[in-house]
């Protein structure tokens, strides 16, 4: 990456809002030639990772991310049982379409209404005991009906289905004929194996799975630096975790060099570890010595993150990254940039400053796949709860354990805000909604720049430093 201007932009302190990338000539046929697969050699086909936020990665995040192409980093708070729990169902859950939301004919449709928000498609699956597709319902057939009615009263009997062999264009094509925006995946006896809708069937010739190396999808977690680091990374190995993260909002301190260099000692060199947060060359270079491979960085950008205003403490996110990604690089090692994803542009931009990859949290949390249940605003809104990973909410889930005094005394520092609303937005429901946008605008990227894939990028982009007027711009003004 070069400076437009390098004789005095090299020098500024820059955040996303403060560059803008220049467009350069492009050699390929089509945007859809460029590969985003990210530099760390981790697998999946685009840089998009979830963040480990109680209120972003789950079950249905990690295994829809990994689907998609990217990866969902399980929270440090989550017990060890629930993570071995979601570990299972996403290693045993279909790479190519979604899991089914299944109910038996004889549940009744307060049963399915308790589901129904849970996934995109607005379908549930109605199944035999040996679970054979019988019938769906959609939120259309539960208008008038009373709550105690049983399934099988008001599924459609004849729904159109989809073999696992069928191709995408052969998928999409018969929901297209038959005007139906999922349809349920089911094998030669009929049993069900998912669902496939037409936008997934479109998304899988454009997003490669993230998957490990026996074919199935992968999974990260994370964990903080307590004395029991060890043994909780060891567990989660043991669970099957394919990547760890090790977290905690300061990277740059003993207690972290320490859990860093126990960690890799007690899992070795079979699984990746990340580490973090920094924002600067020396707390990057000094974590990957330690024994991290890549290094995790930003102080403070998040939505939910009041660390700057609490304590003056960060840096700018764009220099944060540069700086972070070169002595990365010296060392022949990566860094991810760790939150302020706004726009598709933020990707972009983190990416032209040397990051592998993209760890976003608050855009996530509006989501079906999100965890938490959909909640609705007077005004009709759909929405969901979201909170800091250093909130007084956080912080009090996270020292259950400790006596009332204790919590009490840690509660005092939190940098985070405890609640926030985070509302669904027509057309980006669905977490893969918003990661086609993203990556979609990442592919014009790499053509603007004149790059085919990620390494090319870093390479010729060359980034601009902008007015506050200049960014607005930029930004549409619909109506004027």
């Amino acid at each position: 990456m070069r400076f437009l201007h390098p004789e005095h932009d090299s020098a500024l302190e820059l955040s996303l809002d403060d560059v803008f990338i220049v467009p350069a000539y492009f050699a390929g046929g089509s945007r859809l030639e460029v590969d985003l697969a990210p530099v760390d050699g981790l697998g999946g086909s685009h840089p998009i990772v979830s963040a480990n936020m109680n209120a972003v990665t789950g079950k249905r995040m990690a295994e829809t991310m990994a689907r998609l192409g990217g990866l969902g980093v399980l929270p440090q708070d989550m017990e060890l049982r629930t993570v071995e729990r979601i570990v299972r169902h996403v290693k045993s859950a279909p790479t190519r379409h979604d899991t089914a939301l299944v109910v038996s004919p004889r549940a009744t449709l307060r049963d399915v209404v308790g589901i129904l928000r849970k996934r995109s498609h607005d379908m549930v699956l109605v199944a035999d005991d040996d679970g054979r597709l019988l019938g769906l319902i959609t939120s259309v057939d539960l208008r008038d009906q009373d709550q105690y009615t049983p399934a099988e009263r008001i599924m459609s009997r004849t729904p159109v289905s989809v073999s696992p062999e069928t191709t995408n264009r052969a998928a999409f094509l018969l929901m297209d004929r038959n005007r139906v925006k999922a349809v349920p995946v089911v094998d030669a006896d009929g049993r069900v194996l998912g669902v496939l809708t037409r936008d997934d069937a479109v998304r899988g010739e454009l997003l490669r799975p993230a998957l490990d190396a026996a074919g199935k999808l992968m999974v990260a977690a994370a964990l903080g630096i307590s004395a029991r680091a060890r043994e909780q990374a060891q567990a989660l190995c043991a669970a099957g975790v394919d990547v760890l993260v090790l977290d905690t909002a300061h990277g740059h301190q003993r207690q972290m060099l320490e859990a860093v260099a126990e960690v890799r000692a007690a899992v070795g060199a079979a699984v990746p570890l990340v580490a973090g947060n920094v924002c600067t060359a020396e707390g990057t270079r000094d974590l990957l010595t330690a024994g991290a491979d890549i290094a995790k960085v930003n102080v403070g950008p998040g939505a939910m993150c009041t660390t700057r205003m609490q304590t003056g403490a960060g840096r700018p996110t764009f220099s944060a990254v540069l700086a972070c990604a070169e002595a990365a690089r010296a060392l022949g090692k990566h860094v991810w940039a760790d939150g302020g994803v706004r726009y598709p542009r933020d990707v972009a931009l983190y990416l032209a400053a040397g990051a592998a990859r993209v760890m976003i949290g608050t855009l996530l949390a509006g989501t079906h796949e999100s965890p938490g249940d959909i909640k609705q605003a007077p005004d009709g809104r759909l929405y969901k709860e979201s909170w800091g990973m250093a909130s007084s909410r956080a912080v009090g889930e996270r020292t259950a354990e400790l006596d009332a005094f204790d919590r009490a005394k840690k509660g005092f520092f939190r940098e985070g805000i405890s609640t926030s609303r985070i509302y669904l937005e027509p057309g980006r429901e669905g977490v893969g909604d918003l990661v086609t946008e993203i990556i979609t605008g990442l592919q014009s990227t790499f053509s603007y720049v004149g790059a085919a894939n990620a390494t090319e990028l870093y390479q010729k982009v060359v980034v601009g430093v902008q007015s506050p007027g200049g960014y607005h711009e930029g930004k549409p003004r619909p109506g004027g």
